[in-house]
């Protein structure tokens, strides 16, 4: 039985002001200065929540250029919550003491390596915890009792390397120097221990778990640092602390997600995927630590794990996503299903407990991530960032479920346009998610690379497919996408467009695509093999030549296990013929092209094929390419998120709104409300 609960008045509030205000609609400069909620933790007597901020320098009020900081507050309420550090100090990795006394965290202060550092909850000054000589502590933990801190750190320095490279001979060789990550024991006191223990771990550890009896841990372990592995070959081994002894191996076949000790340390909670060809880590499993032995919990249903935590009594609470709603589930120990509870329009993310307290980040279809407590048989807001969301005036959003051409059962959300409905119908935006194995739930859908109420406020519909391959609606699913790159995938999407046509919701000859990653790829293919469908595309990161993003992509084994079936040797013809450049000749749809130069998942050469392509082979069809130096796969650096936003639009209102595929390029740059003083 699943029990619908209701919120506190306090998670109505922005909302409630926000529809009497009916101000304005989002702006990107709005979306330039969102604040969420990042990290959480939970005091051990569960009267406290630490948690952090993350936001981003608002370069439009004429901040400094520069990527996520996080600020660190402790709060015992609703809305009672006071910050713990200095500005200056951006936090990560937060954690209670065992004793409950101190929140740690890990930071660098000024040129210094990563270390862990700690304030007293009581207040006063915060200190350096532990460290390790030249490393960067990238995770921790503290033993039961309080008395060790164990870090997991970087690779030692190669002084010879160092030398070497200092007098010019720089080179990389590609996949053949790998650093491998350390773990260390330190004593806790008064003072710095300066010779941590270090504890030999096998291959490359990328996270690890204390035991209850503090005497022995999880890690989760790969051949090498190399994403390939890490999506392939990452397994969980249980070693001895006292050196590094592996007790037993979880032989598991697939992806790996997080995985935690039971309060009594015999059993862990894994969520992982059920085999090599599973797109995603989504089922539940419990794990026999003595044995390695496992078992699924919800194997098959139409669902997907997200995040679970053990609660004292032994029972283990869960964060499930039923296609784009949440849900949070209890399981009793031996693993039957105690209870399942409706957060309403809630989408729960993520969940940490402490004592009898649950504590969840969440977001809503009007605001991003919050901090939201489990109590009284209620989920209470603690938190209530972006004040100003009061002046927003929103768009409705709701999901919609659709019938593909082929009889699939296809959900999505759609977020309406603000004003009145034109006679043909709205410009609309396709939202296409990366992955594919993600989706979309109907929370919060607005970002830099995702239009969502920017584009509402703006007379835009925005719809968001969870097309086939999509995960939250069962293994079988996501599978549906395994081997068959674009159909039914992409045409689910063109189904969507025609399900909303029919609606009358949107105008069949304004209708545009977007997304990044594999989002990038649907939005490639909506511009040439589908471009009679859409109006306008813009593609971030995206794929455009099946055959040559297997030479130049850091993940060609998980490409083959849960996306191709098969290598471009197989079937040259066929890896061409689902790849955007082979039907470049059909492309009528402008399409602008951004990408980070330092790209390594889909290398930046993706656009550039597709972008010589058009040049060359269609002149008339208007294009044009972005790229990003210094950003990765998505951009990281308020500039570059501030001004892809823009340009987004932009395109958007030239090609889309209008409807008019002729139209002459817009400026190269756009119009940049950077405020501040001019220097």
């Amino acid at each position: 039985m699943i029990r619908k609960v209701a919120f506190t008045a306090t998670l109505f509030a922005t909302a409630s002001v926000a529809a009497t205000a009916q101000a304005r609609p989002m702006t990107p400069e709005d979306v330039a200065k969102l604040e969420s909620v990042g990290a959480i933790a939970v005091s051990p007597d569960g009267s406290r929540v630490a948690y952090t901020t993350a936001s981003l320098p608002d370069v439009t009020e004429g901040e400094e250029n520069g990527t996520t900081t996080q600020e660190l507050s402790l709060a015992w309420g609703p809305d009672q919550a006071r910050a713990y550090l200095p500005e200056d100090v951006s936090p990560s990795a937060v954690h209670f003491s065992p004793d409950g006394q101190m929140v740690s965290f890990t930071w660098a202060k000024d040129k210094e390596d990563k270390a862990v550092w700690g304030v007293p909850v009581a207040g006063g000054a915060y200190r350096k915890l532990a460290a390790v000589e030249d490393a960067d502590v990238s995770s921790y933990a503290w033993s039961p009792d309080g008395t060790m801190l164990y870090m997991l750190v970087g690779a030692a320095s190669d002084e010879t390397r160092t030398k070497e490279s200092k007098a010019g001979f720089d080179a990389k060789v590609y996949e053949e120097e790998a650093k491998l990550n350390r773990l260390f024991a330190a004593r806790f006191g008064e003072s710095v221990d300066e010779s941590p223990r270090e504890i030999p771990v096998p291959g490359y550890v990328s996270a690890f778990e204390i035991a209850p009896d503090g005497r022995s841990a999880v890690i989760e372990t790969a051949p090498t640092p190399q994403i390939d592995d890490n999506y392939t070959s990452k397994r969980v081994n249980v070693i001895d602390l006292s050196d590094g002894d592996i007790r037993t191996v979880v032989e598991t076949p697939g992806k790996l997600d997080d995985v935690e000790y039971s309060p009594d340390g015999s059993q862990l909670s894994m969520i992982a995927g059920v085999d090599v060809n599973d797109p995603a880590a989504t089922t539940l499993h419990l794990v026999d630590v003595s044995s390695g032995t496992y078992r699924a919990l919800n194997e098959g249903a139409e669902e997907a794990a997200v995040d679970a935590e053990w609660l004292s009594d032994g029972r283990l609470a869960a964060v499930i996503h039923v296609g784009a709603q949440s849900r949070l589930r209890l399981y009793n120990p031996d693993g039957s299903v105690a209870e399942e509870i409706d957060p309403g329009e809630l989408i729960l993310t993520s969940l940490e407990a402490g004592g009898d307290t649950l504590a969840f980040s969440a977001n809503s279809p009007r605001h991003p991530s919050e901090l939201f407590v489990w109590n009284n048989n209620a989920f209470n807001r603690w938190t209530s960032h972006n004040p100003w969301l009061s002046e927003i005036t929103f768009a409705p959003q709701r999901t919609m479920t659709y019938t593909a051409r082929d009889g699939q059962e296809v959900e999505g959300i759609l977020i309406e346009a603000l004003g009145e409905r034109p006679r043909t119908g709205f410009p609309t935006i396709m939202m296409v998610h990366g992955g594919p194995e993600a989706h979309y739930s109907n929370g919060w859908l607005t970002a830099y690379s995702m239009p969502g109420q920017v584009g509402a406020g703006q007379g835009y519909a925005v719809f968001h497919p969870n097309y086939r391959g999509s995960t939250a609606y069962g293994t079988a699913f996501s599978k549906q996408h395994t081997g068959n790159y674009t159909d039914p995938e992409f045409a689910d999407i063109v189904d969507a467009k025609r399900a909303l046509v029919a609606e009358g919701i949107t105008d069949p000859d304004r209708t545009g695509i977007t997304g990044g990653s594999y989002g990038g790829y649907a939005s490639a293919w909506g511009a040439t093999h589908d471009s009679a469908e859409y109006a306008a595309a813009v593609m971030f990161v995206g794929i455009s030549n099946q055959v040559s993003k297997f030479g130049t992509t850091d993940i060609p084994y998980e490409m083959y296990n849960v996306h191709s079936r098969k290598w471009p040797w197989d079937d040259w013809q066929a890896m061409l013929e689902v790849s955007p450049i082979y039907h470049v000749d059909k492309a009528e749809t402008p399409i602008l092209i951004m990408h980070g130069e330092e790209d390594t998942r889909v290398d930046p050469s993706q656009s550039f094929e597709l972008y010589r392509s058009i040049k060359v082979r269609k002149p008339d069809t208007p294009v044009r390419m972005v790229l990003y130096p210094g950003e990765p796969h998505g951009n990281r650096k308020a500039a570059s998120r501030y001004d892809y936003n823009l340009r987004m639009m932009r395109w958007f209102d030239t090609y889309l709104k209008t409807g008019n595929r002729k139209a002459p390029l817009p400026a190269p740059r756009p119009e940049l409300n950077l405020g501040g003083d001019d220097e």
